[in-house]
């Protein structure tokens, strides 16, 4: 993975630009799970959601590594 980007002289990490990617992600996923009815059957929403987002981030992390190899 690279270390960091730089925008307009300012290094900023890949991993942040990374977590901002999964949290976009998971904004839209998270109206389509609730029109699926997905949180009726969860015991623990809040907790399932940072589950989701660890799950997504952590993809965008193995595709970049991909990506780069």
């Amino acid at each position: 993975m690279y270390g960091e980007f730089s925008l307009y002289g300012v290094f900023i990490p890949t991993l942040i630009v990374l977590m901002l990617a999964a949290f976009l992600v998971c904004l839209g996923l998270y109206p389509l799970l609730m029109r699926m009815g997905v949180y009726r059957r969860v015991w623990h929403p809040p907790l399932f959601n940072f589950a989701l987002y660890i799950l997504v981030l952590g993809a965008l992390v193995a595709l970049m590594r991909a990506m780069q190899a």
